[in-house]
């Protein structure tokens, strides 16, 4: 093989299969192939999963690679090698004094000859050599393109659980409809009529909220695709001669600025708490007081991993406070329903995390509470970050409504088999258990939590 057949196999050596230019930031995978890494994240991203090489289509076990600093510092010489045989182009002869552009102006992004850098327009500015301020300036470009993907993929699991949000919300509406209907039919007859328009209410909102739910997926959708077009666009920025990549700079930093800028925010559904007319008048007939005791045994409180079981103990025994001055602690009914119907409100203003609802007798023996266990009826408010999602038990549910302010009411109709609860400022309902057959004695419940 003479010395130019050498030569060309030796830069094609330096050559990535995908884009066939010299490797920008050279990764070498599992099966021992070597691509840019710009080009390797694309074909994976279009391929999903399994991660599989490009040219030999092997399994890849790990998603990242570190670069492959020998091939990238060869690349790079090969690159200004194939520089050189283009400085005889016209295009890099300086118009006026018939030199060589061997300079880039730092703060004129232009090239410069000798004679052109000391004058005076360009004396005080900074110079650098081409070849060197390519290299400097196609590293910048990596960074950013490394700050773009990294960004495309958190669209990516934002754009994935937005997706979900929509069956969800879709059924909670369905459900919620239900409760609403039958909510309605314990009412008089002369109330069909709100109830009608409240269904309509509800319809309008949800089909509104998903419209929301909709625009934000097609708006995360919509700035990834932006994000990987700006990606692609530097990946070909960074394949171009250095005299070319140097003289497009243009604006593309600060349209790249412009596109990270435009970061979609999630939706948090929440559909509007209507009131139901009449509701806290009908409940009020059958309300009793004081059933949870205005002392109560502080304790240690804490939920499991999984959030189904619930486990407390006493802090100090003996030792009680006002309900209202705990900051995390377990109250117990003084007395077990065992018929009939009864409502009770609890005044949760004060407090971001609670639990609360009603659960068997035989199991305020216990230290354990399984949430999820029979005859356990909970609503429970907590605070992530600056949302609150509320939720019930038996099946879990989250609740799309609007966090009550205030008191909660709790009724509890122990013959139909029936737990609901109320947004007593709003006179709206939260939700309702449907009906099943209770075989032990119930106990209201009230846990406030630490935040």
């Amino acid at each position: 093989m003479d010395s130019k057949g050498f030569m060309q196999a030796f830069q094609n050596e330096l050559t990535c299969s995908v884009c066939m230019n010299y490797f920008i930031d050279p990764v070498t995978i599992d099966c021992g192939h070597s691509f840019c890494r710009p080009c390797l994240y694309l074909c994976w991203e279009e391929d999903q999963t399994p991660k599989s090489c490009p040219e030999c289509r092997g399994l890849s076990e790990k998603p990242d690679f570190q670069t492959n600093i020998v091939l990238k510092r060869l690349a790079s010489l090969a690159r200004q090698d194939a520089a050189k045989q283009t400085n005889s182009l016209e295009t890099q002869i300086c118009l006026i004094h018939k030199e060589t552009k061997g300079l880039f102006c730092e703060v004129d992004k232009t090239l410069l000859c000798g004679p052109c850098s000391e004058s005076p327009e360009h004396a005080a500015h900074s110079h650098s050599p081409i070849q060197w301020a390519a290299e400097e300036y196609r590293e910048k470009l990596l960074k950013r393109m490394g700050s773009l993907w990294k960004m495309t993929q958190e669209m990516q699991n934002h754009l994935n659980l937005e997706t979900h949000k929509t069956p969800s919300l879709e059924n909670y509406v369905a459900i919620r409809k239900v409760m609403i209907k039958v909510q309605y039919q314990r009412i008089h007859l002369f109330l069909q009529e709100q109830e009608q328009l409240h269904l309509e209410a509800l319809e309008e909102e949800a089909k509104e909220t998903l419209q929301q739910l909709r625009e934000s997926e097609f708006r995360m959708t919509r700035q990834k695709e932006s994000l990987k077009e700006m990606y692609r666009e530097l990946t070909e920025m960074c394949h171009k001669p250095d005299l070319e990549l140097l003289q497009n700079l243009g604006n593309v930093l600060e349209r790249t600025d412009l596109v990270q800028m435009q970061k979609p925010q999630p939706v948090n559904p929440e559909l509007t708490s209507w009131p139901v007319t009449g509701i806290l008048d009908m409940l009020n007939s059958f309300r009793v007081d004081n059933v949870l005791s205005q002392k109560t045994t502080i304790h240690n409180v804490s939920l499991s991993e999984d959030d189904t079981t619930m486990i407390y103990g006493d802090d100090h025994h003996g030792v009680s406070r006002e309900l209202q001055g705990a900051e995390s602690f377990v109250a117990w009914g003084a007395v077990a329903f065992t018929s009939g119907r009864h409502y009770w409100e609890v005044d949760v203003t004060h407090s971001s995390n609670w639990i609360l609802g009603v659960c068997k007798d035989i199991l305020t023996s216990n230290t354990v509470i399984s949430i999820d266990s029979e005859e356990v009826f909970l609503l429970s408010s907590m605070k992530v970050s600056n949302h609150y999602i509320l939720s019930t038990n038996s099946p879990p549910l989250i609740q799309y409504v609007q966090r009550p302010l205030g008191g909660i009411g709790v009724f509890l109709d122990y013959d139909n088999g029936i737990v609901s609860f109320y947004d007593v400022c709003r006179g709206s309902l939260i939700y309702t258990f449907f009906p099943s057959f209770f075989s032990s004695p119930l106990k209201p419940f009230l846990c406030l939590r630490s935040p």
